[in-house]
């Protein structure tokens, strides 16, 4: 089978034509660059409008295949901007129509994900995708692609194009960027990372502040990028370490800067875990990804009615069923020495005066820059060690601090025996489920009250003590405030929420949301202020191109 594929999502428009054997027959494209500010959606469908009736016959020029050899249309349905998906959409259904071929829309994210198994070899990655209008992170789980961590604003590229704009550089920012970036030096900018998720906003504008106010345009550039980089290195090492999985991937248009990719692949190495990143014409927006992910759902599901050839400006990825991901984990080895290996920390059995203890060491991060490394590490080992305390003395089961080394970056705490929530929630009788949820739902709202922001609340941050499954309510413990603050922030206590969400979806989505819905009841009788904060933060237009 012969599948031709038109992206248009943003400001490339693309056409690609592979076979059923994953062969690229060809990949023709051309890239909107606007004379100033950013993309507008009107102008990108004209230039798609424009280019794909020369794009085909070009394609199929390269491949050496006429119209009556193409026996498939894909199209990018989703997400983008609206005016150049239906401009897109409209010209596969054409195509379609004369060929009187099958058609088929598919999500523009997973088509990155796909093409870039399909030319790297990789299996089953945790994936780092990186573009203009996205940033999210990417890996399989019960059946769909799951979100473990995205950006809680504008993507990456965003970020770097409009400090790129703002600042006199010109559009694209991220190449001009990354080149003034060889000759900087360090300023301090803010990191935020929340959870599984992380934050440009505030360090755009603060990049911008520091370039008005005459520092040099090399340091600010230098320490944006290594700020925002650092966050997204992070966040993939998070859920790289939630899943277990052996190996990463790094796509998207703004893969194309060496610095970060020599970021993640220092981050692989030092989970032991395999590094891969696309050849650049298929990372960045391209016809072939769409081409081959529209082969692969037409294999399982066929094709689409006409009907249903609508675009979804805000397509999530984890909306789309893909039965046909070979889900074998190979689970990352690690040395026998090691209790556990997190995002930011080894784990370790030790005695402290005789008594079972862990010892969380604080790793220095080889992907950071040591000014930013020194800073992260210090402030959370501090905040960490004051947070323990407190949140004991708000009433829940925690470890008990008993030692501290900030030099080494090492906090010392009782060692509690049990099951992570995650490894034993699917497998719980219904009603034990409920009680399980019943007591995560209390015991968040106990150290919320207390204005406590976990940071990384997972279910591989709690446990149940000597998997005591007769008394759930009295030994449910939560550990790991890493990133955990103090907030009276409503929307801070839900976006703590959301990512436990986001957590119990990995693990199995088929309950998640029964257990989520307990959750909240239990955390609080009248929830609909909570609950409305959740899906307004859901529903924020971070999820489109």
């Amino acid at each position: 089978m012969i599948s031709l594929g038109i992206e248009g999502t943003a400001e490339k428009t693309g056409v690609g034509i592979v076979d059923s054997d994953g062969n690229v027959l060809a990949i023709a494209g051309e890239q909107l660059y606007p004379k100033e500010g950013g993309i507008h959606p009107r102008e990108a469908a004209e230039h798609h409008a424009k280019w794909i009736p020369q794009l085909i016959p070009q394609a199929l020029d390269e491949a050496g295949l006429g119209y009556k050899d193409i026996d498939l249309v894909s199209f990018s349905q989703g997400p983008g901007l609206g005016p150049a998906l239906r401009i897109v959409a409209t010209a596969a259904r054409t195509l379609a129509g004369s060929l009187n071929i099958p058609i088929v829309g598919v999500n523009h994210c997973i088509g990155h994900v796909e093409i870039g198994k399909l030319d790297t070899g990789a299996k089953n990655p945790v994936t780092l995708y990186v573009s203009g209008g996205n940033s999210q992170v990417i890996a399989y789980e019960s059946g769909r692609y799951r979100i473990f961590g995205e950006t809680l604003d504008i993507a990456i590229g965003n970020c770097l194009d409009h400090f790129g704009r703002e600042s006199g550089l010109g559009h694209p920012g991220g190449p001009v960027i990354e080149k003034l970036a060889l000759e900087g030096s360090y300023i301090d900018l803010p990191y935020v990372v929340k959870g599984m998720d992380f934050s440009f906003s505030g360090l755009l504008s603060a990049a911008l502040r520091a370039y008005k106010r005459g520092e040099k345009i090399e340091d600010v550039c230098y320490s944006l990028q290594e700020t925002a980089f650092a966050m997204l290195v992070e966040v993939t090492e998070r859920a790289l370490a939630h899943t277990g999985k052996n190996e990463v991937m790094l796509c998207g248009g703004v893969s194309a800067n060496s610095h970060l990719r020599e970021m993640m692949k220092t981050m692989a190495d030092e989970h032991f875990a395999e590094f891969y990143c696309p050849e650049m014409k298929f990372s960045g927006d391209n016809g072939v990804m769409i081409a081959w992910l529209g082969h692969l759902m037409y294999e399982t599901y066929g094709p689409l009615k006409l009907e249903d050839t609508h675009i979804i400006q805000r397509f999530r990825t984890d909306e789309v069923d893909a039965p046909w991901v070979d889900n074998t984990i190979n689970k990352i080895n690690l040395p026998d020495e090691l209790l556990a290996k997190g995002a930011e920390s080894d784990i370790y059995r030790a005695k402290w005066l005789g008594m079972p203890a862990i010892v969380k060491h604080r790793l220095p991060k080889s992907y950071r820059i040591g000014e930013i490394d020194e800073k992260i590490r210090k402030h959370r080992t501090k905040s960490e060690a004051k947070i323990l305390s407190d949140v004991k003395r708000a009433g829940v089961r925690a470890p008990v601090l008993y030692d501290v080394d900030l030099k080494r970056k090492d906090i010392i705490m009782e060692d509690i025996p049990g099951p992570m929530i995650k490894d034993i929630m699917p497998d719980l009788a219904h009603e034990k489920r409920k009680e399980l949820a019943v007591a995560i739902g209390e015991t968040i709202r106990a150290f919320h009250d207390v204005d406590i922001i976990h940071g990384d609340l997972t279910g591989s941050n709690m446990i149940l003590v000597d998997d005591n499954v007769d008394d759930i309510k009295n030994n449910l413990a939560v550990f790991d405030f890493g990133l955990g603050r103090y907030s009276d922030l409503l929307e801070d206590k839900a976006v703590d929420l959301l990512v436990l969400k986001k957590s119990f979806q990995s693990v199995d989505y088929d309950i998640a949301s029964e257990t989520f819905d307990w959750i909240l009841d239990a955390y609080d009788s009248d929830s609909s202020k909570m609950r409305d904060k959740i899906s307004e933060i859901q529903s924020r237009g971070r999820y489109t191109h």
